[in-house]
């Protein structure tokens, strides 16, 4: 039995193999216990640095992945300047005028919809800043909408927030404020 444990909701980064050198991104220290199973028979567990990945194989070893950091303090004080300068920006893989990704494209029409003005940022053309958004909003997928500079969600959110008549009262609130 193989177990597969993924922290990137605890810890939300950029994965790497543990051969990336450590002076290229920071890393997180600190332990976790995850339980395993040996030749499953016994739960036993395994003390592994919170910032890895674990799997476990058939023979019971562990094999753990290092996590790395994607958010430095520029491109966070970077973020924090976007997401602020207009009342609705979203990230998204294409621009409102060519979306690359049907949920983009759906939180697109929906703004237009609801005559939203709104700026997008084409995280395809920026690896470092599709990565580092992932942490930034605890958020893995793209799109992510920020209204009045806070995160509001993604597609699934922003399309039950527009059914139910909940986004176009806050766009409301939020540009007459």
């Amino acid at each position: 039995m193989s177990l597969g444990i993924s922290l990137q909701w605890q810890l939300p980064s950029v994965i790497r193999s543990t051969r990336t050198s450590a002076a290229q991104l920071r890393t997180t220290d600190g332990f976790l216990s995850l339980p395993t199973v040996h030749s499953g028979r016994a739960l036993q567990y395994s003390t592994i640095p919170s910032s890895s990945i674990a799997t476990g194989k058939r023979d019971g070893r562990l094999r753990s992945i290092r996590c790395l950091s994607a958010l430095d303090p520029n491109l966070k004080s970077t973020l924090d300047k976007v997401v602020t300068s207009q009342k609705i920006v979203l990230f998204m893989k294409g621009t409102k005028e060519f979306p690359q990704c049907g949920f983009s494209n759906t939180v697109v029409q929906i703004l237009k919809a609801l005559n939203a003005p709104f700026e997008t940022l084409n995280i395809l053309e920026n690896e470092a800043l599709r990565q580092g958004l992932k942490e930034y909003s605890s958020w893995p997928t793209f799109p992510q909408l920020y209204i009045d500079g806070e995160f509001f969600g993604g597609c699934d959110i922003v399309v039950e927030a527009y059914k139910s008549g909940e986004l176009q009262e806050l766009l409301e609130r939020t540009l007459c404020s």
